[in-house]
């Protein structure tokens, strides 16, 4: 789990951070940790759709723009554990 976070995290911060705006604050980025794909969304379920129906099989990481504690495996309605 830790490895999984640890990816998370250097994806989000190598390649979403420095392309996120002030607009983007309090989204939800959903992350697959395998391809470095990812989704910004409002709304999580729909960021998740979106990612899923490109990547069937992605590991999601969440994060939530400007959070540094909104993190967690997978998302509220499928777990990857």
């Amino acid at each position: 789990k830790e490895e999984f976070a640890r990816r998370g995290d250097e994806i989000y911060e190598r390649k979403i951070r420095p392309q996120v705006t002030p607009n983007d604050e309090g989204k939800f980025a959903l992350i697959d940790i395998e391809t470095g794909d990812y989704e910004i969304d409002e709304d999580e379920v729909t960021a998740h759709d979106r990612l899923v129906s490109r990547r069937p099989d992605a590991q999601v990481w969440v994060t939530q723009v400007g959070s540094r504690y909104a993190r967690r495996f997978g998302t509220r309605y499928g777990s990857l554990a």
